[in-house]
């Protein structure tokens, strides 16, 4: 159905381009169809194709829709506003880069999900950190945030894969990026980095952010880049100029109540109590708003440093008192604008928050923790529904989609994530997602072994994991794309290898990881990361044993056994109808011997001089050998649980077998992990070696040669 009703003439191309270029569009002062335009433009001139007869318009219709209509070889873009003519222009871009131009039909295209962003931890400066600054990939990424460069070409790829939403969480950013009048010395010029050894005092950091800035981390500091905190508020103008260009809407989310980079001045404390704390917090949040009007909102936390003995109602008071009243008191001066506050729905609740926010002036929504930290895990996480009957279309939530589980690998499987896109609430719920980890910094890449672009910079982590971007992006704004789109996408990238095969390749190594965090399920980052089989050394379990995994839990909803679960269901002879122990090895084999064939078969086609692909068949091996060796562990972890009911010597005998080849294929699995990436510190779990863990996968060994049968389990661990 054409929603769309012409309502001015298309004109040239306001800008210099190649005298064959026949890309026109209206306006000619618009930013976002200007990018349309030349990524067309550009997709031409890489592929050595000649410019196709296109004209890109807009008139009134559904925000971010377009359509495109095609008469012989001219082609028309017709757009609701100028962000859905932007996004069917880089349509045509696509299908130029993938040969699909020609077969290109009439199509009318809305967004599934109204608003899909990025959460990006930022770390600004160590003395106004994020939630993930105690790592190796947030030190290297301060300088990163603030480089236009970066920014450009991070709002370049978001707007590609059509993400429309970048929230930029931070402890307590306001000393970086604004000037409060009433507290003028707590504004910082330049940008710091530490310089001490983050990785021996480790253990001294808590898993909540009261300890992620230490006094001993600002001794001898390293100043990455001098600049005023007036160039630095113009910075952040320009950078939010430049996502507005895209269509993206920019959102600072803070944690509470935290005063880093303050210096204690003026009496401001960590106190819910001190009158001075909330004069500036709230003066804070008024000159943020008043200060870039091109920020959208403002995401909050009842956080883990509000110590209010009244609970809940205290710390709604708090935040109503700083943020609401701030954010009220901007508003006056700008009546007209609409600025929307998102509240988290972490140690709070939805009683005491819409009791203190009844009369916030503007669009007022939560966001919820929708897989926990693991979105590669359950393709339909249950845990939201325990709230979900309180969202209302007036009070829509955001989901938090965390990404604690692949920093390195590149993932793709479009069947998965257009399954886990589609069970998201509806838009009488949904207001919209963004996914990210914290863990981890989604910066330049400073993990791979060769990440060096053509310009001699790092590239971007969006040029490695481009693929699962793209997934994520595209699907969340038409899920009813096929698979066999990003099939001829993947193939149009390595065109010198069977694009059926490395479609293949890519789908059965992404369904590794999701495999075995639904079998051994650790709910936040601290308890699970899974490409390094870890977890927070002192504060959970450290390297997951293959006791650990006898005695695990499973991921709740998710209808698999754990071991302990499936022995008992079966020495009752109970039915069972859910994946058990053995099920979820088969898959695990099953995912990790395709893999590794097709690589095998990929290998000798690929183009020498497509380094990309060679490093992600080098992931999806890696993958492989890992889901053998998750694969073999589970197996010993079986034997194990029988030994340790019956003392039968013969399941011993077998679970040492099994932790042999386990660690064989650990081997092989840190063989290919360390051709493509250095270790680094994780700031929830460690350090993350793989190669040197393989003391760790040897020590397994010993645990099963030395143990005694009828041993209890292990007493679990807090959360915390």
């Amino acid at each position: 159905m054409n929603y769309f009703t012409l309502i001015s003439s298309l004109i040239l191309l306001a800008f210099v381009r190649p005298a064959h270029a026949s890309v026109s569009f209206d306006p000619a002062d618009s930013p976002p169809l200007r990018f349309a335009a030349a990524e067309i433009e550009r997709a031409a001139k890489d592929t050595k194709q000649p410019v196709p007869d296109v004209t890109i318009s807009m008139m009134t219709g559904a925000p971010q829709s377009y359509r495109i209509e095609r008469n012989g070889a001219q082609m028309r873009v017709i757009g609701g506003d100028t962000i859905g003519a932007m996004y069917g222009g880089l349509d045509i871009a696509e299908a130029i880069r993938m040969g699909t131009l020609d077969s290109l039909q009439d199509s009318d295209h809305t967004p599934h999900i109204e608003r899909r962003g990025i959460k990006f931890n930022i770390p600004l400066d160590v003395r106004t950190p994020s939630y993930s600054d105690n790592c190796t990939s947030a030190q290297a990424n301060i300088p990163e945030m603030w480089s236009l460069d970066f920014w450009h070409e991070l709002l370049d790829r978001m707007a590609r894969d059509r993400f429309n939403v970048l929230t930029l969480w931070s402890l307590h950013p306001f000393p970086s990026i604004v000037k409060v009048p009433e507290y003028p010395k707590v504004a910082l010029d330049d940008v710091w980095r530490t310089t001490a050894d983050l990785v021996k005092p480790f253990n001294s950091f808590t898993t909540i952010g009261t300890s992620v800035l230490q006094p001993w981390m600002l001794e001898n500091p390293e100043i990455v880049k001098r600049i005023t905190i007036d160039e630095k508020i113009a910075f952040w103008r320009e950078v939010m100029d430049c996502a507005h260009d895209r269509g993206i809407e920019v959102y600072w989310f803070t944690w509470n109540v935290f005063t880093n980079g303050t210096g204690g001045q003026y009496g401001i404390t960590d106190d819910l109590d001190n009158a001075t704390t909330r004069d500036y917090f709230r003066a804070s949040v008024r000159e943020t708003v008043l200060t870039y009007s091109r920020l959208a909102g403002i995401g909050i936390t009842a956080g883990e440093n509000m110590k209010e003995s009244s609970g809940a109602t205290g710390k709604e008071e708090w935040l109503w008192a700083t943020y609401g009243e701030g954010i009220r008191d901007a508003l006056k001066a700008q009546p007209d604008r609409q600025f929307r506050l998102i509240h988290r729905l972490h140690q709070t609740g939805l009683s005491p928050i819409l009791k203190q926010w009844n009369a916030y002036p503007g669009p007022f929504e939560f966001s919820y923790k929708y897989a926990v930290a693991h979105m590669y895990a359950s393709k339909a996480p249950t845990f939201i529904k325990e709230v979900l009957p309180e969202i209302t279309p007036k009070h829509r939530t955001w989901l938090t989609v965390r990404n604690d589980d692949l920093y390195s690998f590149r993932w793709g499987d479009p069947e998965f994530a257009r399954e886990f896109i589609n069970n998201m609430p509806g838009p009488d719920k949904l207001a919209g997602f963004y996914m990210g980890p914290d863990g981890y910094i989604w910066g330049r890449d400073f993990l791979s072994r060769d990440a060096v672009d053509t310009d001699g910079r790092r590239q971007l982590v969006w040029d490695r994991q481009w693929f699962s971007f793209n997934l994520w992006g595209r699907l969340s704004y038409e899920p009813t794309l096929p698979d066999a789109h990003f099939q001829r996408l993947l193939g149009a990238r390595h065109p010198s290898v069977a694009s059926d095969k490395l479609f293949a390749a890519s789908q059965a190594s992404s369904r590794i990881i999701p495999q075995v965090t639904r079998f051994n399920w650790g709910s936040i980052d601290v308890h699970w990361y899974p490409e390094a089989n870890l977890s927070h050394p002192t504060q959970y379990k450290g390297f997951y044993t293959v006791r650990h995994f006898m005695e695990g839990k499973t991921m709740p909803g998710e209808n698999v056994l754990s071991i302990s679960e499936w022995r008992e269901k079966r020495s009752a002879g109970k039915t069972i109808t859910a994946q058990t122990p053995p099920e979820v090895v088969t898959a695990l084999e099953s995912d990790a011997n395709t893999t590794l064939k097709l690589v095998e078969e990929l290998r000798p086609q690929a183009d020498t001089s497509d380094k990309e692909l060679a490093l992600t068949l080098g992931d999806y091996e890696a993958q492989a050998w890992l889901g053998r060796y998750y694969a073999a562990k589970i197996r010993a972890a079986i034997e194990l649980a029988e030994f340790n009911a019956s003392a039968i010597a013969a399941a011993q005998t077998s679970a040492l077998k099994h932790l042999e080849a386990a660690l064989g294929h650990w081997r092989q699995y840190a063989a290919a992990y360390d051709r493509q990436y250095a270790s680094q510190l994780l700031n929830r779990v460690g350090p993350a070696d793989i190669p040197a863990l393989t003391e760790n996968v040897k020590a397994d060994i010993d645990l099963v040669r030395t143990w005694k049968p009828g041993t209890p389990p292990l007493p679990s661990k807090s959360k915390k």
